[in-house]
């Protein structure tokens, strides 16, 4: 039986392929269906979530066969989510390739649903329940509350008033990624984000995209590929 049926649940995926069978089969297991974009992996990753589609009954989009343009396409993982959520009657749950949730985290994120509610994140933690990466400024949190900073897209459910209210088609397509503006419209729009600390999630930072580990292990050549190659716009 497929629990809340009232979401719809994408994964965007970039290889790093054992990480992201690893992120799906745990959403999987939790009795959700999956819609996963794979965003121009290579071949073996590609096949491999072919694989998973048979095996486990995912959805699998393969943008490669949809647009030219280059990774990443959140921009267009968001609109095409957005049309289907809005057609219908769902809220949007991100939950990123490099994210393993529990079985009840789902389900926890529509419980906290209120009629003010636009985003409702889960807490990241790393294996050892240590809240990181990107939620290092709740460390001091004791409980589930309204955020005023932004909510990444690790886990988070985007609530079908929010997607009514604002119109992905909007986002700016010279950036790459978007939930520090859709953190922001949300307030804006008179949402109220939630941060729920009891419902942690294991997050690998940037599995997907190992070249952003940089931006720990030396800031300095991070930030000068961020500004020299355009990549990582926020």
């Amino acid at each position: 039986m497929v629990k809340d049926k009232n979401v719809h649940i994408i994964m965007p995926v970039k290889d790093a392929a054992e990480m992201a069978e690893q992120a799906i089969r745990a959403v999987v297991s939790s009795g959700h269906n999956l819609c996963v974009y794979d965003d121009f992996s290579t071949s073996e990753t590609a096949a491999r979530l072919d694989a998973l589609q048979e095996e486990l009954g995912i959805e699998v989009i393969h943008l490669s066969a949809c647009t030219d343009h280059p990774s990443p396409n959140y921009r267009m993982v968001l609109i095409e989510a957005q049309r289907v959520c809005l057609e219908t009657g769902k809220h949007l749950v991100i939950i990123e390739s490099d994210v393993i949730v529990r079985p009840e985290t789902v389900t926890r994120l529509v419980e906290a649903i209120t009629p003010e509610t636009g985003m409702v994140a889960a807490v990241t933690t790393d294996a050892d329940g240590r809240i990181n990466f990107p939620y290092e400024y709740a460390r001091g949190m004791k409980t589930d509350g309204a955020c005023k900073k932004r909510l990444s897209f690790c886990c988070t459910l985007l609530t079908q008033p929010l997607l009514a209210a604002y119109d992905m088609n909007q986002l700016d397509s010279t950036k790459n990624w978007y939930d520090v503006h859709i953190s922001h419209v949300s307030r804006e729009k008179g949402f109220c984000n939630i941060l729920q600390i009891s419902n942690p999630v294991v997050h690998m930072p940037h599995s997907s995209r190992p070249w952003k580990q940089l931006k720990y292990t030396n800031p300095l050549l991070y930030y000068w590929r961020k500004l020299t190659q355009g990549r990582d716009k926020i």
